[in-house]
């Protein structure tokens, strides 16, 4: 077997906001497989300041894994441990190659009989420009809409999702909020009540990672659910996934799988959550059509109905034109559309 990879830059429609600042573009790599004329693709989708393998060796350990590819079962096993990212672009090239036409998890959604219920994702900004976003979203059919927060005015945003309430109740539009960690802890409580007073359906990370013992105290005492998604980031045994989900004792996790480990690390929290009677769903964190589509395809199969995080693809200039297609509230296969990775070639 071959491999090699490249480096591929994603340029938004329009600058993108969050908690942790604006994207305008993001970095992404890709994983190309040979083995006789059988081709695999695989994505390895970092964020700045966010992913555990946003370190200066990436590179260097992608290329090792290159020249080393006919080791995968030893990069999969241990070897990528503390690299998610690369982790999962190795397991999804390697399911690619198995397939054909990049179909990895043959079902009613790649045949294009059945799709998967997502969120509306409505970013960071202006008070005018969110709005516009929920209009939007809620033209485009979208039941489930999710808002970042926490960059902007709180009175503000609390004032935007008083609009959405006084026009749609919680029966006809579920609301989801993510603050990425923007909260302090001694201000958590006190906000999340007046969240709470809009029927909203949960709260993403109301304050940052690493604070166990604040995060167990809201999450046992909250009048808003609580869905734990960066604590979840660099967490790599077992046992520490255990003594998180534990001491936390969370409402809910969203498994992001470029950054916990793929499909299997995402598995291992999944099992752990579900012993616990913890919900989960899935979410992509703006990789491009060829990640989008490997979670998508794989989340399928989880027969999870929780409207998912997976309406991403979308946000990009120049992403890589697949049968992924956003319609009516829904993220659809078109098999009657065909890939182009054109771009990839040059």
């Amino acid at each position: 077997m071959q491999a090699h990879y490249q480096r591929y830059t994603l340029h938004f429609k329009r600058p993108s906001g969050t908690s942790r600042g604006v994207l305008v573009e993001k970095e992404t790599w890709f994983i190309h497989l040979q083995d006789g004329h059988r081709t695999g693709i695989g994505e390895c989708c970092t964020l700045k300041g966010l992913s555990v393998d946003d370190r200066p060796d990436f590179e260097e350990q992608l290329q090792r894994v290159c020249n080393d590819i006919d080791n995968h079962a030893y990069w999969l096993n241990e070897g990528l441990r503390e690299f998610p990212a690369l982790h999962f672009g190795l397991e999804m090239a390697l399911k690619d190659l198995e397939g054909e036409r990049h179909i990895l998890f043959p079902s009613d959604f790649t045949t294009g009989q059945s799709a998967i219920p997502i969120n509306g994702l409505v970013w960071m900004g202006e008070a005018s420009f969110m709005q516009a976003q929920i209009r939007a979203k809620l033209e485009q059919g979208f039941n489930c809409i999710k808002l970042k927060i926490g960059a902007i005015d709180f009175d503000q945003e609390l004032h935007l999702l008083r609009k959405i309430r006084q026009e749609y109740s919680a029966s006809d539009i579920e609301l989801r909020v993510d603050a990425n960690g923007a909260f302090a802890p001694e201000e958590a409580r006190e906000k999340l009540e007046r969240l709470a007073a809009l029927d909203l359906h949960s709260i993403e990370q109301p304050i940052k990672p690493q604070q166990w013992e604040a995060m167990a105290q809201l999450c046992e005492n909250t009048p808003l659910p609580i869905a734990l998604d960066e604590e979840l980031i660099g967490v790599f045994d077992d046992a520490s996934k255990q003594k998180v989900l534990d001491t936390i004792q969370p409402q809910y996790i969203i498994l992001k799988p470029s950054l916990v480990g793929g499909f299997k690390g995402s598995g291992t929290w999944m099992a752990l959550a579900n012993e616990r009677n913890i919900p989960w769903w899935i979410t992509s964190a703006l990789e491009s059509n060829i990640g989008l589509n490997a979670i998508a395809q794989w989340t399928y199969t989880l027969n999870n109905p929780m409207p998912q995080g997976l309406g991403t693809g979308q946000l990009f200039t120049n992403n890589l034109p697949s049968p992924l297609e956003v319609h009516n509230g829904a993220l659809h296969y078109r098999p009657e559309l065909v890939w182009n990775l054109n771009a990839l070639q040059a």
